[in-house]
């Protein structure tokens, strides 16, 4: 197994893959959680290159090697600008797999943990291209979400830098990136998620409301919804094991 750390278009990355893989070969962009960094995610990598699956581990901005010393509340308040940067950088990642002939046919999922699973929750509601998803402790409302941070903030008396008529600006343009707003690119993506039901930082109901929805609607999704009762925000090494085996195969 080769891990190369590599930089495309000012993106600091690690390149996982073995000597046997070509163009040919399906690609998977694991994206990491707030605070975290790529090299945290490289046991997801192992599975998924023991699977037959290229990766790319991407450091999020002011992430990683992109550090520049925030302060938590700082990087609190910068959340969605790291988010958007996040889902417009997929996209770049995509553009230069292709033009390095690492992805012959577009065979490619994304997936990520957390703020990753954010990102990926946006990427599947604004591109095509994706052909299977993996969304870990993530939300498919980014209004819900970034709703649920103004209460959070306000509940501990911390004051919220933005004006009413600002949030509402925010809200508008991050709907924009509500997966359950974009039906039709779930019918075509198969996505796995991975959710505990004691998470304090993500609440479950941000995914699994979904979930239920459409199975009281009694419609056909490629959707797959794995969730632990004792679980928090961390994903346990069953849901590993689930959502790296559910790449691979939705991408053979």
């Amino acid at each position: 197994m080769i891990v190369k750390n590599e930089e495309w278009k000012a993106i600091p990355l690690l390149h996982v893959y073995d000597e046997s893989m070509d163009n040919e070969t399906p690609v998977v962009i694991f994206l990491h959680g707030f605070l975290s960094a790529k090299e945290h995610n490289l046991h997801y990598a192992y599975q998924l290159v023991e699977k037959g699956v290229r990766v790319i581990l991407p450091d999020a901005l002011l992430h990683g090697e992109r550090t520049t010393h925030l302060t938590e509340n700082e990087m609190n308040l910068n959340f969605w600008k790291i988010v958007l940067k996040s889902v417009e950088e997929v996209n770049t990642i995509y553009q230069e797999l292709k033009f390095k002939q690492l992805l012959r046919r577009d065979n490619i999922g994304i997936a990520g943990t957390s703020m990753g699973g954010i990102v990926t929750s946006g990427c599947l509601a604004i591109y095509p291209w994706i052909k299977t998803a993996g969304i870990c402790m993530g939300t498919t409302s980014f209004t819900k979400l970034a709703q649920h941070q103004v209460d959070e903030f306000k509940a501990k008396g911390i004051e919220f830098p933005m004006s009413n008529a600002q949030q509402e600006a925010t809200f508008k343009m991050l709907s924009h990136y509500n997966l359950e707003q974009r039906m039709e690119h779930v019918k075509q993506s198969p996505i796995i998620f991975w959710h505990g039901q004691k998470d304090s930082v993500v609440p479950y109901r941000m995914s699994r409301e979904f979930y239920d929805q459409l199975n009281e609607k009694q419609e056909q999704y490629p959707i797959h919804y794995i969730t632990e009762p004792n679980a928090g925000h961390a994903v346990s090494r069953n849901g590993i094991l689930m959502v790296t085996k559910w790449l691979a195969q939705h991408l053979a």
